[in-house]
């Protein structure tokens, strides 16, 4: 799905498919992480039920004020001692589908907030 990108964020999301996502007119494939400010990386997951705590715990070095997750396809949410961490530091998540999680991104930060996507592809299991 194609969206409309807004200019005045530095990063935001402006389509997503099946295996893929463009931050910024550069197509990126695989799970990821998009912060607001600083642009997309890799988030080294090799499927879903592989994702520990220590996941989940990186994303603070990135001083988020909310964590977006995006599950893939369908919402599935993570453990809750994986987010022990984000907790402790009174860091917010919200998980929902990606693209859904790709949409609230780019709201977010249009509004200049503190915000990362930590997606999972739409096709990843």
């Amino acid at each position: 799905m194609k969206l409309q990108a807004d200019t005045r964020t530095p990063f935001s999301i402006s389509s997503y498919g099946e295996g893929s996502v463009v931050v910024n007119g550069v197509r990126m494939s695989g799970a990821m992480l998009v912060c607001a400010q600083t642009g997309p990386q890799p988030w080294v997951i090799e499927n879903l039920a592989s994702l520990r705590a220590e996941n989940f715990d990186h994303l603070a070095l990135f001083k988020p004020e909310l964590v977006i997750f995006g599950s893939g396809r369908r919402l599935k949410f993570p453990h809750p001692s994986h987010l022990q961490g984000l907790i402790d530091l009174r860091v917010g998540l919200e998980t929902m589908d990606s693209a859904a999680a790709c949409r609230t991104f780019n709201v977010l930060a249009s509004e200049g907030r503190r915000v990362l996507l930590a997606l999972l592809p739409l096709d990843f299991e």
